[in-house]
């Protein structure tokens, strides 16, 4: 397992935009996979999206478009660049890691997105 310490999230007016980060660190391997879960008030936890150490993507369909999933391998961290945000992405916004093929996933301790209308 490795740490996982994220930042950027907070308020935003509807149609702007937050990038978020999340730095893996404690492990000598860079995680293969990281990406970003998010949770609204009285809703399961649902994917946003991911990105491999290769670079391979992938996104929730209603993120397509809006948010774009980058990294950069030599500083292991991850980040979320959310445009055209709608109250709907309000969220507590996780970030997890995976080190490799049978490894625990690593989560984040969350961090809040508010989107006012």
């Amino acid at each position: 397992q490795v740490q996982l310490v994220e930042s950027g999230g907070g308020l935003v007016q509807a149609g702007g935009s937050l990038r978020l980060s999340c730095t893996a660190s404690g492990s000598i391997f860079s995680p293969n996979a990281m990406g970003w879960y998010r949770q609204a008030p009285g809703k399961q936890r649902e994917l946003v999206a991911g990105i491999t150490s290769g670079g391979s993507t992938n996104y929730a369909d209603s993120m397509k478009g809006r948010f774009t999933i980058s990294r950069d391998n030599a500083k292991n961290t991850v980040y979320l660049q959310m445009n055209s945000l709608t109250s709907e992405d309000t969220a507590v916004y996780y970030c997890y890691a995976i080190l490799g093929i049978g490894s625990r996933t690593s989560w984040g301790q969350g961090t809040q997105v508010t989107v006012s209308s």
